[in-house]
């Protein structure tokens, strides 16, 4: 469906939506950290499971007015397996890049990287290959991920920085098979639902494993209620929504909303700051995504001709 349409309007906006709720993320996270003894794990384990439970409630009370659903087909259940699957690998190194590197670094490694490998992945799926637009964008992309992560790495907490913007790494590949295995599942399947549910599912037993923790902090749960409810189940399904009808390059593009009021809320709230370096090399990573955006700006029209 081209960008342009009423219907991709309509997605763009959801998710940007969806990004303002995820900026949110990264500090709710850190707050908790802060105020508990919960580990990277058993945040992402609560906020996939309180997410989790806020969507089969309202799944439950809105049964009666959906219409009756489809046959679930295989290629759809194997799109859904991966959703679940890239929701939880997402989410705990995305808290566990936080406790390592702070919330900028994190945020904006995890979501500056991401719309490169959904642009690499989404190329690699349909057209065999990459075009030349997109390995500039992916070299102009690390180029200023070395740079962030250089700059930020000081003799001191080199160390944890590094660590951080690799696990922040792992968290945008999480992050880009969610988007571009949720891109094909059909309306009417509920997909933030059965990510949820699925991505809770299998980080149980490793919480489990590692000693569940229950926090009694009571700002604390505030907040981890907070994270399941904004930045979880309302962000994801109004991101699921919209990509729906925003090609998948186009829609990590979007969500780098997120990094930015992330950064914003971790500067004014956190005492976070960013080097002049590091900037020039966010600068960088806006460039490389921009240019992905503006290419399937003007693919847009090309594919209407066609």
């Amino acid at each position: 469906m081209p960008t342009h349409s009423p219907a991709s309007r309509r997605g763009f906006l959801l998710v940007v939506l969806a990004a303002l709720c995820w900026g949110t993320a990264g500090i709710s996270g850190r707050i908790v950290a802060d105020r508990t003894d919960l580990s990277p794990l058993d945040i992402a384990w609560y906020r996939l499971t309180i997410g989790a439970v806020v969507l089969l409630a309202g799944w439950a009370l809105t049964a009666r007015r959906r219409p009756a659903g489809t046959p679930l087909r295989r290629p759809v259940a194997v799109r859904l397996v991966l959703v679940g699957a890239g929701l939880a690998a997402y989410q705990l190194a995305f808290f566990s890049a936080v406790a390592r590197a702070g919330v900028s670094i994190a945020t904006l490694v995890a979501l500056g990287l991401a719309p490169v490998i959904i642009a690499v992945g989404a190329a690699l799926l349909g057209h065999g290959r990459p075009n030349a637009a997109t390995l500039v964008a992916l070299v102009v992309a690390l180029a200023g991920l070395t740079l962030l992560v250089g700059v930020s790495a000081d003799a001191d907490a080199g160390t944890a920085v590094l660590l951080g913007a690799l696990l922040a790494g792992g968290s945008a590949l999480g992050y880009a098979v969610v988007t571009l295995a949720s891109g094909g599942v059909p309306a009417g399947v509920p997909v933030t639902l059965t990510g949820f549910v699925g991505g809770a599912v299998l980080l149980t037993p490793v919480v489990l494993a590692a000693g569940a923790r229950f926090p009694a902090d009571p700002v604390a749960i505030a907040v981890l209620l907070y994270l399941g409810l904004v930045p979880s189940a309302l962000a994801y399904a109004l991101f699921f929504t919209g990509v729906r009808t925003v090609p998948g390059p186009v829609a990590s593009i979007v969500t780098l909303v997120e990094p930015l009021t992330a950064t914003v809320r971790a500067t004014a709230f956190l005492g976070e700051r960013l080097a002049p370096g590091a900037v020039a090399g966010w600068l960088l990573l806006l460039a490389a995504v921009a240019g992905l955006y503006v290419r399937e700006l003007v693919r847009a029209p090309e594919l209407d001709a066609a």
